[in-house]
């Protein structure tokens, strides 16, 4: 048995073949129990002991990372102690076989790293996002999924610049030179994004709207629903869903249709010119009174504007809160113009044009 394993098979005895492959089978039977105990300390770093939800949302997020990590550590130090076959020592362009072996051996670790510490991110930003759920104020929330965003991005960079640094022995410093001249020559390349970019922390500190608000601009009306680096995401009311850049977003007249106090909606009549002015007293009054009886009528106003030698214009105009939705608002506008036509009806008034012109100033 002895001479078995002190036989010899690319430049490596059986023995210590048998004893890598002991050490990865140990370490892919012992890693969830490894993993789960390094898992519980760093959970003691940033979650709560107590909290036992957040606690199992914690394990899911890290203990599969943590397991390839700790699975691929310990096979790249067992493989380490064999010696590397010389059948095997040839050069791949201008590097050899093994060089090329380690080099994608640690750049594979160092992303597996990455990969956990994106999750342990995404997990702070999971308890965040609860304790700003408990405010009225949504600016928290965006601001949460801005920064989880941005500090993915930092760790891919980072990311990418350990796996220069150690996985192809690149000097970052010169890296980094060279990428500052680089980043610069981007930025003039791609000034559209970076002033997106610079327009989104605007969004945010200045907050003309937050996640949830309904905005209208030029050529859009829509719930936001998100505020990225590049672009906001709005959920039309045509339920289309939209990508609108943040510099003009910045840039345009936004109305941000949520921060109204009220509703209001507002009715043109063209009157006829036959009509009397004790008609007309009659027929604004009897609108009043109709609009005084409507509960979800805040406020309004009913008066004669203007009058000429084709029509008697008549205004009506009525506000409405701003808890009742779209299709309430709707509803109720639809009841409002049938009364004002069933009082011209009754009144005998008719109207000076063949349409009611109904003009909707708010929505």
């Amino acid at each position: 048995m002895e001479k078995i394993l002190l036989q010899e098979f690319l430049e490596n005895s059986i023995g210590s073949y048998l004893g890598v492959m002991a050490s990865i089978l140990l370490a892919l039977f012992c890693k969830r129990l490894v993993s789960k105990y390094f898992a519980t300390l760093l959970y003691r770093i940033v979650g709560k002991k107590s909290d036992m939800i957040r606690r199992k949302s914690f394990m899911e997020l890290v203990v599969q990372p943590l397991d390839v990590f700790l699975v691929l550590l310990v096979s790249l130090i067992a493989v380490d102690k064999l010696n590397f076959p010389r059948v095997l020592d040839f050069n791949i362009y201008h590097l050899t076989f093994r060089q090329l072996l380690d080099s994608a051996g640690n750049a594979t670790l160092i992303i597996v790293f990455i990969w956990l510490c994106i999750r342990v991110i995404e997990f702070i930003a999971i308890i965040l996002e609860e304790k700003a759920n408990l405010t009225t104020d949504q600016s928290d929330n965006q601001l949460i999924v801005f920064f989880k965003d941005f500090f993915k991005v930092i760790l891919v960079i980072v990311g990418i610049l350990l796996i220069f640094r150690f996985a192809f022995n690149k000097d970052i410093s010169n890296l980094l030179t060279s990428l500052s001249i680089v980043g610069a020559a981007i930025a003039l390349a791609t000034r559209e994004s970076m002033e997106n970019l610079i327009a989104s922390f605007i969004i945010f500190f200045d907050k003309p709207f937050v996640t949830g608000d309904l905005v209208k601009g030029n050529t859009f009306s829509g719930y936001v629903e998100k505020i990225g680096l590049r672009s906001t995401r709005i959920r039309t009311l045509e339920k289309t869903y939209i990508s609108v850049p943040n510099k003009q977003m910045v840039d345009t007249i936004i109305d941000n249709i949520s921060l109204r106090t009220q509703r209001k909606a507002e009715v043109r009549l063209e009157l006829s010119v036959r009509a009397t002015s004790t008609e007309l007293a009659l027929f604004t009054e009897s609108i009043r009174q109709m609009l005084s009886v409507q509960k979800a009528v805040e406020n309004y106003a009913v008066f004669l504007s203007d009058t000429g030698k084709n029509a008697h214009l008549v205004s009506i105009e009525f506000f409405a809160g701003m808890q009742m939705s779209i299709e309430e608002f709707n509803l109720l506008r639809e009841t409002i113009n049938l009364s004002v036509i069933k009082k011209l009806e009754d009144s005998k008034i008719e109207l000076a044009a063949s349409n009611l012109d109904v003009v909707i100033t708010q929505q």
